[in-house]
């Protein structure tokens, strides 16, 4: 049986969390930095990316945007009340975060419209092919995984390293200034909010997780939750090179004669 966790230390230190949530975030941690690490991020803050690429991560993001309450919902159905603290904890936060990210979808259109891809291309376009990888996998998991499963691969794998590639975008004057300043603030506002310093989700998430695992869970329970983060990771790297397939080569080569 496995032994109750109960954070005592500070929420957002990985030390709070058991051993094996810590070596389990270290194995992921390569596969973490491949996202972070994707010329995408440094084509759009640099402004190197072809119109043709904006339109393809807009549109191949969107229905990953759009859906996302749904997957947190998923997740909330597996839940009892009453059935353990893992699950009442993940119930209380599941609701409550449900209702936080009711607007951002709309924020998305905005930055949408904003880069120059209107937003009628996203609600009645079809998402570029091969971009769609994300979307299914978080439904998949979010669906059909157990609840700490759903959690690790959506609220924190997926929404931790969002924070941090949206930071790095937002932090980039270059980007934000080629934005019209009379809509530069609405356009943007969907990076601002998932670029937040203080973003607590991802923690959150993974407070719940070790929660519902406790402090010693076997050994291949804790190999699939690495195995779900890896995925999602793996899933936004390839909904990336996806995106700027067409104007990565003539990138790579500008850079090289640079």
């Amino acid at each position: 049986m496995n032994t109750r966790f109960e954070r005592t230390g500070p929420l957002a230190e990985l030390t709070s969390y058991p051993q094996w949530a810590q070596d389990m975030i270290a194995d992921c941690a390569s596969t973490k930095q491949r996202v972070l690490d994707h010329d995408i991020w440094s084509m759009m803050t640099e402004l190197q990316l072809d119109q043709e690429s904006v339109r393809n991560f807009m549109m191949g993001l969107w229905p990953f945007i759009e859906r996302f309450p749904s997957f947190m919902a998923l997740n909330l159905l597996k839940t009892r009340y009453g059935r353990s603290p893992g699950d009442d904890m993940a119930r209380r936060w599941l609701v409550r975060n449900i209702r936080v990210e009711q607007n951002h979808a709309e924020y998305w259109l905005n930055w949408s419209e904003g880069a120059g891809v209107p937003r009628s291309d996203l609600l009645q376009g079809v998402a570029p092919h091969g971009t769609d990888g994300l979307v299914k996998w978080c439904e998949e998991i979010s669906a059909r995984g157990t609840l700490a499963a759903g959690i690790v691969a959506t609220n924190y794998a997926i929404e931790g390293v969002t924070g941090e590639w949206s930071q790095m975008i937002y932090e980039s004057t270059k980007y934000r200034e080629s934005f019209d300043p009379a809509i530069r603030a609405s356009s943007l506002r969907w990076l601002h909010l998932h670029a937040a310093y203080d973003d607590v989700h991802p923690w959150e998430a993974l407070d719940i997780v070790c929660t519902l695992m406790g402090e010693t869970p076997s050994a291949d329970d804790v190999a699939h939750l690495g195995e779900c983060i890896k995925r999602s990771y793996t899933s936004m790297i390839l909904l990336g090179d996806r995106c700027i397939r067409t104007c990565r080569n003539l990138w790579l080569a500008n850079e090289a004669a640079a």
